[in-house]
């Protein structure tokens, strides 16, 4: 190499290049027996030649990767490299493979230290994901191994190179780019002494791969919520209050929502239907509703094909009082998320009773979890739903004052940050002065994202404006969520020490 800077190009390989690729191989391949034949590098170029990637200086080849496809479950096994190439090296591409295999990445000795390699893996990673394969697998060879044969088993090696109490040359540069050792693979290439004949079996994952499926099937990755902030008002009737809902349920739908989300004991207003004057007996006879209204907004989720978050509403179990939210699924399934925590004012003045369960529900626009306003502030709740998936997490709320509001939108934001998902908030406002407690109300609904490059600065998607009735959408890139968990700025699902705290469900059997 000159001392002038290098000029470097990255292209697919050709037939015409051998003369090129004969040099390279012999250099580097000196002790495993140097190039392959021009046959083997032509039919291997005419099987797939999207997987062979050289850099050039200029007309110089200085870096190149052979790759094949492969089908995923023979390779993740142990195998050998004969299984690849076999003794008259012929090289087993499956053009119907759902993974690549990485034969080699090579560079020129005196232009290493200019990160050609990572240019390789990466150009190899973007192949992997523009034709959907799951994964990347590579048997790696350890050429320092040979220094350490006398006192550490291959696998000790291995620890101790991922431990960085070692350095590899190949090994150690293949941890750095993400690939994980998922086995220790014998007599993979005898012929390869500084090995001992061993290889590490390597595997990148492709967090964007999507298994093949039909379009109807296939869940979405583009995901539009609508949240209502609703006002309290007088209601003349039953029917007045429903004509509301199906309102907004039918203007929200209209923009391809796929959840509709109504904030805690949104049904209130039939409070004001009958005058009683002690809270906990008013709050039972809204009860009485509950089961009409969750059939109501059931049906509106088939109607409008939207799945609805139903807010919260009270409902009477063994004549307890509980504080429910339904997740009304367009395809007719409801099912239930109760409230956790009591609030002073729940317990003494309404009487309600705390439930016992938390889940994430699948549906066919995310895995999705409901904490209902107060829960959202003990963070060991949404954790517990992070660890089971949660992408999307929708806070339905109640608050009087901009402070407890305050709690609610602080806590939520936090939810989204070190669980990495979405977090859709909504709540009431307006006032009904003829029923006791409801008098005044504060909101300001909005929809929070992680807080990392790939979503807006200040982690706000959309936000109502305070303390009027409005609607407030919002598109969330589930596939954003996946690039957070594994190249964002920090990691706190990864990155947590389950070897010193964990949070957990003390009985795993009520599910």
């Amino acid at each position: 190499m000159s001392q002038e800077i290098p000029q470097l190009s990255i292209r697919n390989i050709q037939s015409s290049d051998y003369p090129e690729i004969k040099s390279l191989m012999d250099e580097v391949y000196v002790d495993i027996g140097g190039s392959w034949s021009e046959e083997t590098i032509t039919k291997l170029i005419a099987d797939f030649p999207e997987g062979q990637i050289g850099i050039f200086d200029n007309e110089q080849l200085v870096g190149m990767a052979l790759t094949l496809m492969v089908d995923y479950q023979k390779f993740s096994n142990p195998h050998q490299h004969s299984d690849l190439v076999d003794a008259r090296e012929h090289i087993q591409n499956n053009d119907k493979g759902d993974a690549l295999y990485g034969l080699d990445v090579i560079i020129r000795k005196n232009y290493r230290g200019y990160r050609l390699g990572r240019r390789l893996y990466d150009a190899r990673k973007e192949l992997c994901k523009q034709y959907n394969l799951r994964a990347i697998l590579a048997g790696g060879r350890i050429p320092n191994y040979k220094k350490y044969m006398k006192e550490l088993k291959a696998t000790e090696y291995i620890q101790q190179v991922a431990s960085k109490q070692i350095y590899d040359p190949i090994l150690t540069f293949q941890l750095s780019n993400n690939f994980q050792v998922k086995r220790l693979l014998k007599s993979y290439l005898p012929e390869d002494e500084k090995s001992g004949g061993f290889a590490t079996l390597l595997e990148w994952n492709n967090i964007l791969y999507e298994p093949d499926e039909s379009v109807i099937r296939s869940k979405k990755t583009n995901v539009r919520v609508g949240a209502v902030q609703w006002q309290l008002r007088k209601v003349e009737s039953l029917e007045d209050f429903l004509s509301q809902v199906e309102y907004f349920v039918d203007t929200v739908s209209d923009y391809q929502s796929d959840f509709i989300l109504f904030p805690e004991f949104f049904n209130a207003s039939l409070m004001g239907l009958k005058e009683i004057s002690e809270q906990d007996r008013a709050m039972r006879e809204l009860a009485g509703y509950t089961e009409l209204l969750r059939e109501k907004l059931s049906h509106l989720a088939l109607s409008y094909n939207t799945n609805i978050i139903a807010g919260s509403m009270p409902l009477i179990e063994d004549n307890a009082v509980y504080n429910v939210s339904y997740l009304c699924h367009r395809d007719g399934r409801v099912e239930e998320q109760r409230k956790i925590h009591m609030t002073p004012h729940e317990k003494n003045d309404w009487v309600l009773s705390g439930g016992n369960h938390i889940q994430v529900f699948d549906t066919d626009a995310g895995r999705v979890g409901i904490l209902i306003c107060y829960d959202v502030e003990f963070p060991e709740l949404s954790r517990i739903l992070a660890k089971q998936g949660l992408q999307i997490l929708f806070v339905p709320f109640w608050t009087d004052t901009k402070n407890s509001y305050l709690r609610v939108r602080l806590c939520a934001q936090a939810r989204a940050i070190e669980n990495e998902c979405y977090v859709v908030i909504a709540g009431n406002v307006g006032n009904l002065p003829s029923v006791e407690s409801l008098d005044v109300q504060y909101a300001q609904s909005a929809v929070f994202s992680p807080s990392d490059l790939y979503f807006p600065h200040d982690a706000v998607l959309s936000e109502a404006t305070p303390n009027t009735e409005m609607l407030l959408f919002g598109d969330l890139d589930l596939v954003k969520l996946k690039m957070l968990h594994d190249y964002g700025s920090v990691k706190n699902l990864q990155d947590r020490r389950e070897e010193i705290y964990r949070v957990d469900l003390v009985n795993k059997t009520d599910y």
